[in-house]
């Protein structure tokens, strides 16, 4: 751990002059917060999300329960609400150099740690188009994804599901999406996530993108989001990645951090105390 952020740190230093970050576009001021009737009224109308335990358990979602299990989660969430409140933070993007790093699973976990935070309202999306991440790992099935919430095919209420009645997933439906790149770049995109801000007035909003490096789709959309959460493996990702990532990222939005995932050995400094529990 240590010398994986003394890497870090030292290509940061070796950085020549960085270029001016592209501009990001100006969203529109947001309208006045709708009543509190009405947003209550509009989380009461979405679908109950319906999970199995068994399922949880298989797929590796201990924040399902809570518990020792869930603390590195808890631990995350509660860090990555903190610096959301200091920045006046609100879209926060999960974003990974390449696949396998965990991401739709760590997106998940919190999504569960934070539907215990019983004074949020939290959405959980899906922007990886191409796939049905979040979709298999609860084990739901959808006739609508994002990308028809996105191409005004469908409502957002008619395929989210929402848990706890304080945190709403939205799903892909593993049908074949042309042009995902495109959907996510496109002003309609923008809109029709203002929208569901205006409906639903989400403390939190997580965007489970893309890697970065299979597709132009994180590039067309990050300027949409207020920071991005980079998620590398342990023993996979290469310092290389890691730093090509961060530069990609803070081009079209800020970093939130770097998040190790998959780590199978961690010192006392960064374990946890598991007999306090």
């Amino acid at each position: 751990m240590e010398r994986l952020q003394a890497a870090i740190e030292k290509a940061r230093a070796q950085r020549t002059e960085p270029e001016s970050p592209a501009p990001r576009p100006e969203r529109p001021r947001p309208g006045p917060r709708p009543s509190a009737a009405a947003t209550a009224e509009a989380w009461d109308k979405l679908s109950e999300l319906q999970v199995s335990r068994i399922q949880m358990h298989r797929m590796r979602i201990p924040a399902y329960e809570g518990g020792i299990e869930s603390a590195p989660y808890d631990m995350l969430r509660t860090r990555m609400l903190l610096q959301a409140r200091k920045n006046g933070w609100r879209r926060i993007a999960l974003v990974s150099p390449h696949s396998r790093c965990g991401k739709s699973t760590t997106a998940a976990n919190l999504a569960f740690s934070l539907s215990r935070q019983r004074d949020l309202h939290c959405m959980v999306l899906d922007f990886d188009l191409r796939r049905a991440g979040l979709t298999t790992i609860l084990g739901q099935h959808s006739a609508f994804g994002m990308a028809d919430v996105l191409e005004r095919n469908a409502e957002f209420a008619e395929q989210a599901r929402c848990y706890s009645g304080n945190i709403a997933f939205g799903f892909n439906n593993g049908a074949k999406v042309r042009n995902p790149s495109e959907i996510l770049q496109s002003p309609r995109t923008a809109e029709v996530l203002d929208e569901i801000t205006a409906t639903y007035a989400p403390d939190i909003m997580l965007f489970d993108m893309p890697p970065l490096m299979a597709s132009d789709d994180n590039f067309a959309f990050l300027q949409n989001v207020d920071c991005a959460l980079i998620l590398v493996a342990a023993e996979k990702t290469t310092m290389s990645q890691i730093d090509v990532a961060e530069r990609n990222v803070a081009e079209l939005t800020n970093v939130m951090g770097i998040v190790l995932n998959k780590c199978r050995y961690m010192t006392g400094a960064h374990g946890t105390e598991y007999d306090y529990y």
